[in-house]
């Protein structure tokens, strides 16, 4: 279920890009690593492939065999049991059985999702590790302190450190969360420009996860986290859409420079276009991500937003009647009804012929 749209964009590995927004957050993060916490030797891996195994995504982080992140309809399926990773996470058993204990892992993630400013299906997420031996946790505890109290201490430390470097000295707040792969977990928040926002998930790693990964969990704890390069980056630069970070605008480019975080200044703001589409659905079987990704290919980064405007059920066909809007608006330049209504009609005959669903009275193909 990847489609071409999805394909061309593997190996375009943004973080590795110095003066884009992505990569210099990404650089960022692995400046504190490397400065203040230099006698750690954190590794770092950014090459990784994407592509990875269903266990490895799934079962090795104690994903449920339910969990909806192992559909089609949210996940992208390359062989019935191989996939595009779901997160960067997949990386954290492999690292340990080679006998990494200290490392970050970054990389393009890809999910099958909702169209708008704020979601697309490729971004980038980072991952580290520390594993805190039972030696230094006696050498370093503070009164009585125990050693899965000691590694949360130096968890929370460690990452307030990582949002200073990013935003500051602002105020920070944590807060219990859940992830299947750590426990306790917490999320870190900050406020920032008045309102509070979240800057990652963490925890201790699982048991299990460490004792299947080669790891001796009677006298060694880790904690872990996760964040989102992406939405980080939205934040800091002040970027209003997520797909400019995939324009080849070089208005969009020349404003950033390596290491600097500098506020995105708007350089157009193209009119934008509305095209509607009606159809009925068997809510039972119909997927909207499956109506989505033949939007995508279709009307790739010309579709801004697709929400829906209006759901009717027939007391008497019992069916759904759903009708999507469609924005569609170019971030380099203005559009034509022309090229619009070429689009338009293309993603209705994929839907029809390949969603094998009904379109209302009036839409036509």
């Amino acid at each position: 279920n990847v489609r071409p749209v999805i394909k061309e964009k593997i190996g375009t590995n943004l973080h590795t890009k110095s003066h884009h927004p992505i990569g210099i957050v990404k650089s960022q993060i692995d400046k504190f690593f490397e400065t203040d916490l230099k006698h750690l030797s954190f590794q770092f891996n950014d090459h990784m492939s994407p592509i990875v195994s269903t266990t490895d995504n799934f079962d090795a982080l104690l994903i449920p065999e339910d969990h909806v992140s192992r559909s089609l309809s949210d996940t992208y399926y390359t062989k019935v049991d191989e996939v595009l990773r779901t997160h960067t996470t997949v990386h954290t058993p492999q690292c340990l059985k080679l006998g990494q204990t200290r490392f970050l892992n970054t990389g393009d993630v890809y999910r099958r999702d909702e169209i708008d400013r704020t979601h697309y299906p490729v971004f980038h997420q980072m991952d580290g590790v520390r594993v805190v031996s039972k030696d230094e946790y006696l050498q370093n505890k503070e009164g009585d302190e125990t050693h899965i109290e000691y590694v949360i201490r130096d968890l929370k430390n460690t990452l307030e450190g990582v949002a200073r470097s990013l935003f500051g000295d602002v105020e920070m707040k944590w807060q219990d969360d859940y992830f299947p792969f750590t426990n306790p977990s917490f999320e870190l928040n900050i406020i920032w420009k008045g309102e509070e926002i979240e800057v990652l998930g963490s925890g201790i790693l699982r048991e299990d996860i460490m004792a299947k990964s080669n790891i001796d969990t009677s006298t060694n704890i880790a904690w872990a986290f996760g964040l989102g390069l992406d939405r980080l980056a939205m934040i800091l630069f002040n970027i209003p859409d997520i797909r400019l970070f995939w324009t080849e605008d070089e208005r969009f480019h020349k404003q950033f420079e390596s290491g600097e975080i500098i506020e995105f200044t708007p350089y157009s703001k193209y009119p934008g276009t509305y095209r509607d589409i009606s159809f009925w659905v068997d809510e039972d079987s119909f997927e909207q991500n499956d109506f989505f990704e033949i939007a995508r290919e279709y009307g790739k980064d010309l579709i801004e937003e697709i929400k829906i405007v209006d759901v009717f059920k027939h007391p008497k066909k019992q069916k759904t009647s759903m009708c999507f809007r469609i924005l569609y608006r170019s971030m380099d330049r203005s559009l034509t009804n022309e090229e619009i209504n070429f689009i338009q009609n293309e993603v209705i005959k994929r839907v029809v012929t390949d969603l094998n669903i009904e379109l209302r009275d009036g839409q036509k193909i």
